[in-house]
Formats: C-alpha cells, sequence, structure tokens
C-alpha cells in the first residue's frame, strides 16, 4: 500500500486545447513561473500546472527524496492521459525520476533543466537554504533564491521580474522547501537512467549556474537516444529569460 502523502491530490491549473502536456516547477518558483509561456503552449496543448507539495494549495506529506515526489506526481489523475512531461529544474529532477520509475505513464520527457545529482560541494547550499528557511522564513532565503534563479545581468536588467519572483516565494511553506531541499541534497539518479525508454530532450540554460550544461549534457549522455539544446545567454529558468525560445524547442520536440 502507497503512503497516503502519494494518494493526495496536487493543486493543477488545466488550460488549453491538444495533447496533454504536465509542467512542474522548480524549487524556488512555483507554477506561476509558466506565465510568460502558457499562452502559446495553451494554443497547442491541453496544459496541466502543477503545484508540487508545499506550494500553493498542494499539502506537503511525507516525502524525503526525489523518488518520493516522483511517485506522488505520478499517482496523480492526469497522468491516465499519459501527458508529455516538462519540468524545470527541481521540477526537471522529479520528471526524470518519474520517467525511471513511472516511463509507461508518459509519452516524452523534457528535463528544462535536470541533472543527475550534484558533487558534494553542491549539495552544501541547498542544505543551507532548507536551515534558514525553517529558521527564519522564505524571505530571508529570497536574495539567495534570485542568485540561483538568474544571471547578473538578467537581474540588473529586469528589477520587476526580481520582484515578482520574490513576491511568489512568499506563500511557500517553509516545511515543504526544506523537504524539497534535502530530497535534491541526496539525489543521485546517474544509475538509473538507462531505466528510460521515453523519447528526451533535456534543455539547459547556457550560463545555468545551479544546474550547470556540462551536468546537463552529462544527464542527457545517460539516456538512450535523447536530444541535448542548450540556449545560449540563458541561466536557470528559460521559462522567463527566454520563454520564445523555450517554446519552439518545445515544440519542436513534441511535434516530431
Amino acid at each position: 500500500m502507497n503512503p497516503p502523502s502519494k494518494r493526495v491530490k496536487l493543486e493543477i491549473e488545466t488550460t488549453g486545447k491538444g495533447p496533454a502536456l504536465v509542467l512542474l516547477h522548480s524549487l524556488l518558483a512555483e507554477r506561476s513561473s509558466f506565465e510568460r509561456i502558457k499562452p502559446q503552449l495553451a494554443k497547442s496543448f491541453r496544459l496541466h500546472l502543477v503545484h508540487l507539495p508545499g506550494y500553493g494549495g498542494s499539502a506537503v506529506g511525507s516525502e524525503r527524496t526525489i523518488e518520493d515526489f516522483a511517485d506522488r506526481v505520478a499517482a496523480q489523475p492526469v497522468f491516465s492521459e499519459k501527458p508529455f512531461l516538462l519540468g524545470n529544474a527541481f521540477g526537471g529532477f522529479i520528471a526524470t525520476a518519474l520517467a525511471i520509475r513511472h516511463g509507461d505513464k508518459i509519452r516524452a520527457l523534457v528535463a528544462a533543466p535536470a541533472i543527475a545529482g550534484f558533487s558534494e560541494a553542491a549539495r552544501q547550499p541547498f542544505k543551507v537554504l532548507a536551515a534558514k528557511a525553517k529558521q527564519s522564513g522564505m524571505a530571508a532565503i529570497a536574495d539567495a533564491a534570485i542568485q540561483r534563479m538568474f544571471p547578473p545581468a538578467f537581474i540588473a536588467a529586469h528589477p520587476g521580474i526580481v520582484e515578482e519572483r520574490k513576491r511568489a516565494l512568499d506563500g511557500v511553506d517553509t516545511q515543504g522547501f526544506a523537504n524539497a531541499c534535502l530530497a535534491i541534497a541526496q539525489m543521485d539518479l546517474a544509475g538509473a537512467l538507462s531505466r528510460i525508454r521515453n523519447r528526451t530532450l533535456v534543455l539547459v540554460g547556457a550560463v545555468d549556474q545551479t544546474t550547470p550544461a556540462a551536468a546537463a549534457r552529462e544527464l542527457a549522455a545517460g539516456i538512450a537516444g535523447a536530444q541535448y539544446v542548450e540556449l545560449p545567454g540563458c541561466g536557470h529558468c528559460p521559462q522567463i529569460e527566454q520563454p520564445e525560445a523555450l517554446v519552439a524547442a518545445v515544440r519542436g520536440f513534441l511535434a516530431a
């Protein structure tokens, strides 16, 4: 029997017409981060925008690993439609784990971006973010979040977007955020990538400092037949920084 949290529904917004496409957001955002690509994708797909546990109206559960999060997402009724699946960062990690564990439930995978795991040094910031959020609230990690999300030039040029993304963090449950951070810190998907049989696109920003392009390229190399796309000048959130390029890449891949 599955743990109760795997059966609890997540808050999902549905819009558009066409084949089903599930969107999973990052650690440092929630589903509003897809607002800049939603209108265009909704012309071609029936979008299902998920709030992951602890975000929006989705309750925090017993998830402690990326695999736990993937199992809970895969248990949602929308997967009876065998949708396409796109995840950004934390959402990309979950989407990759879902393809490993529940590949028969999806048509194709877009990891935009994802990597298989982090070095020990790179794991530490996630542990720090978890502790700080639990101790002092989400406002205490807002500046660090922005630095991880966007390149310095983008931050300087788009103060309105920076404030928008800081405000979006206000409603995130600190325990849910901490659970997600610690799941990322222990993530290691490399040994299971060969189990993915779905068509896969790995898309990453060339200047992403949180999920580096070199590591995303390694992820693509570990998945049989995976395509790899690198967006020049883009950081961690292509759906915000380069929405037109992301939409074009997703449409081209899923239409093939």
